[in-house]
């Protein structure tokens, strides 16, 4: 399940060991409306290696500037708490597994 993380619980969460996939929308986004539903189906899927969230850039704002956020969607990929990878844009379900795939 993707859990929405803010700026005071998205720390605690991406320091955490392991894979952890987090994508920047914005409510308004096109694109973020067609991620979602691919990014849903693959926390079912991947839940059990890697962990899911999503940051509203719109009420998150800190975070975005951190992470260099200029385009939504953004999904950062941290392992072990450090970013490991950044992917801009749609993607499709099978682009993004692979993506996150590499890093389990």
């Amino acid at each position: 399940m993707v859990q929405i993380l803010n700026d005071n619980s998205f720390n605690e969460e991406i320091n955490k060991e392991g894979v952890i996939v987090v994508d920047f929308f914005a409510s308004w986004c096109g694109p973020c409306k067609m991620l979602a539903p691919v990014f849903e189906d693959l926390s079912n899927e991947m839940g059990d290696n890697a962990n899911f969230f999503k940051v509203d850039i719109d009420q998150s704002l800190e975070l975005a500037r951190t992470y260099g956020i200029n385009t939504v969607p953004t999904m950062l990929v941290f392992k072990n708490g450090e970013v490991v990878d950044k992917m801009v844009g749609f993607m499709p379900k099978e682009s993004l597994r692979s993506k996150i795939s590499e890093q389990l």
